[in-house]
């Protein structure tokens, strides 16, 4: 069974997997193709990705990939916890420029579904965070962009700074929204 959560931008959606719980701990399917196409979420992902990041306030993001290699993500933690943002880069949508940030956990057991269209970043919130996603289209170097995670004209409420966060150099060099081109129309 399937809980999907509308967020304040309805294309980003927040699931819930039921969780069977005894004395061991407890089982859930976090992807099962079928549940999810009856659910509306019909979504043929190709590849699964894992970080994991040492330190609290590492922040990876905001990426995306451009057409013909664009991706939707499921993500979810398996480890810690995150603030997950999703940012609407589709600029005819009346949600451009908007975000949707939601707490993800291995407690919780929450995933975001982030669509093809959006940017997606994370600011890990305890040491030693997991994070699992699967993709819609492979990776593509060419095609790998990013924007500033800390753009003011995004608005969004880090629990970091750019001085505290901990970034790689690719990620401290993103553009502002304003300063990326058109890639989704």
């Amino acid at each position: 069974m399937l809980t999907i959560e509308e967020t304040a931008i309805p294309a980003v959606k927040i699931i819930t997997s039921r969780r069977f719980g005894d004395e061991r701990g407890f089982f859930t399917e976090t992807w099962n193709r079928r549940r999810f196409a009856d659910a509306g979420i019909d979504l043929d992902f190709v590849q699964d990705n894992h970080s994991l990041s040492r330190p609290a306030g590492t922040v990876r993001g905001l990426h995306f990939q451009s057409p013909p290699h664009a991706q939707d993500k499921l993500v979810r933690v398996v480890r810690g916890r995150i603030l997950d943002v999703a940012v609407d880069l589709r600029r005819s949508s009346p949600t451009y420029g908007r975000h949707v940030a939601v707490e993800l956990s291995a407690e919780n057991g929450r995933q975001l579904l982030v669509p093809v269209g959006f940017a997606h970043g994370f600011c890990t919130l305890e040491p030693d965070t997991e994070v699992v996603y699967k993709v819609s289209a492979y990776y593509s170097p060419e095609h790998d962009h990013g924007v500033a995670f800390d753009d003011p004209d995004l608005g969004i409420d880090w629990p970091v700074s750019r001085a505290t966060a901990v970034l790689s150099d690719k990620d401290r060099m993103h553009p502002r929204l304003c300063e990326l081109p058109e890639y989704f129309a």
